[in-house]
């Protein structure tokens, strides 16, 4: 809101009131109402150490309000009655120091001031409640304390309780126009250690084949031997939500989100960890979050395609040129996140996490409140989940712990584990080795450690340096690296891609 405005105190009686800026209640104290000006100035002075309060020390209990629909309601009451005071102070402030016999005109010209001061006060207090309201409707659309979950108990009066780690199931949802439902082609688990926030991240590739389920589960009984539904093809990992949901609609009881669920059972026993909450982002919506934020940035260190179909040989339309921060649109940044043609699933996965930390840095606060509303419309459309709105506050104390605290990831590639033959009990292993901080930073490489080949016709990218190693039974490490180092613009790389030519397209 404004700050100190309102007429002047110290208006002489023939020259009538000044609009110089001054504090609310002054202008009662210089009419001699020393005790309604006491008040009113205190209440300002109240108000603006709970604005620096807010701003500084009190961020997290902003934050908590801000993710609870009974504060918001509260908040948008809060905003309006206090403007609406504020609008009447600045206006009786006027009249107690108007000067009787002011000439027309000048009463006119300071009416007219009070009233651009009073819209000054009134016109951002009307934004913040607008914003309020529409924070309340994002919440409750997206968030619910009434939802059917077969692996979330949505009675839980506290959700997180003693874990030591929050596990929370990050889904890519490949679906659209002109495609057959919803393929999650990116699976990445967030495993958040509830104590100081450090977060590791696990990323399986989309062709895992046998995805386990737990002895516990009905479906453990339909698949013993992993999931199968009747091709390869069909029965990948980036498959299951689809397929698994569509044989056995039933199967694990009432819920909203069964294809979710089987995600969660399926991930949470082949990486050997109990999977609390998924979040899925549809792609098909994923470009009007990227365009309602204005763009990202992003580095991009070899030729990556737009369109194509490697299956069917169809080359792609387009391609993304490699080069230091790369500003893309939403549509380019879809491209960016999907591209696949003359690459590997590998490739496209650590793009999706170079994709999501673009989106993170670009999310500025100014950005935020400036498109809040268009970001606000567009999320309800893109993000699903199950994490329940009594865990907001808990998830914004842990935010505020993995806001200072590393990120660190593991990819499942093919140098690590065979997706077709995978060896769950080794995959365990190396989530077991990783999450107890088997040597990470001093093994780790500091970069790409090779160049695209110039006599490609899609030069592949430098190899990740994210993947651990093989967890073996002589293995007593993981190498870990933090997620930016794969997102990192490596200059010789990108140069070698930009040296060997553009690859070709279906325009030739």
């Amino acid at each position: 809101m404004a700050g100190c405005t309102g007429p002047a105190a110290s208006a002489p009686p023939s020259a009538g009131p000044r609009s110089t800026p001054s504090c609310p209640g002054t202008a009662f104290l210089a009419a001699g109402r020393r005790v309604l000006g006491g008040v009113v100035l205190g209440v300002f002075l109240l108000l603006a150490a709970g604005g620096v309060w807010v701003a500084t020390g009190g961020q997290r209990s902003a934050l908590r309000a801000a993710v609870d629909t009974s504060s918001l309601l509260w908040i948008v009451g809060g905003v309006a009655l206090g403007a609406l005071l504020w609008s009447a102070v600045v206006v009786t402030g006027y009249l107690a120091v108007l000067p009787r016999g002011t000439s027309r005109g000048r009463r006119v010209v300071g009416g007219g001031l009070v009233l651009l001061l009073a819209a000054a006060v009134l016109a951002p207090a009307a934004l913040a409640g607008q914003v309020a309201l529409t924070q309340r409707d994002l919440i409750s659309d997206v968030f619910t304390d009434d939802g059917r979950s077969a692996t979330v108990d949505q009675d839980d009066s506290d959700p997180f309780g003693d874990k030591e780690r929050i596990n929370v199931l990050l889904l890519g949802g490949d679906g659209g126009e002109g495609r057959d439902g919803v393929r999650t082609d990116t699976v990445i688990v967030a495993s958040i250690d509830t104590d100081d926030g450090e977060t590791t991240l696990f990323s399986l590739p989309r062709n895992l084949e046998d995805l386990p389920f737990p002895e516990s589960s009905p479906l453990a009984d339909l698949y013993p031997d992993g999931f199968d539904a009747g091709s390869e093809s069909e029965s990948l990992l980036n498959a299951v939500y689809r397929n698994g949901p569509a044989m056995h609609p039933d199967v694990l009881g009432p819920t909203d989100n069964p294809g979710a669920d089987w995600l969660k059972l399926g991930v949470g026993e082949a990486l050997g960890l109990d999977i609390d909450y998924y979040v899925l982002i549809n792609l098909d919506g994923f470009s009007r979050l990227v365009d309602a934020l204005g763009g990202i940035t992003v580095d991009v260190n070899y030729w990556v395609p737009i369109g194509g179909e490697p299956t069917l040989g169809t080359l792609p339309d387009d391609y993304i040129a490699p080069g230091p921060n790369r500003f893309m649109d939403g549509a380019t940044a879809l491209a960016f996140a999907r591209g696949r043609f003359g690459l590997t699933d590998y490739d496209r996965m650590d793009r999706q996490r170079c994709t999501i930390d673009a989106i993170i840095d670009a999310a500025d606060p100014i950005t935020l409140l400036r498109k809040y509303q268009q970001l606000a419309r567009t999320t309800k459309d893109v993000v699903f989940t199950d994490i329940p709105r009594s865990a907001l506050g808990d998830f914004v104390d842990l935010a505020f712990r993995v806001k200072d605290a590393d990120i660190r990831s593991v990819v499942f590639d093919d140098s690590v584990i065979s997706p077709a033959y995978p060896d769950y009990d080794r995959i365990r292993g190396t989530v077991f080795l990783a999450l107890q901080g088997g040597a990470a930073g001093d093994d780790a490489p500091d970069g790409p450690t090779s160049a695209p080949t110039p006599s490609s016709p899609a030069p592949s990218p430098p190899s990740s340096p994210s993947a651990p190693p093989t967890a073996g039974d002589d293995d007593a490490d993981v190498v870990l690296s933090d997620v930016r180092d794969a997102c990192a613009y490596d200059r010789e790389a990108a140069e070698l891609a930009l040296l060997a030519g553009e690859p070709p397209t279906r325009n030739g």
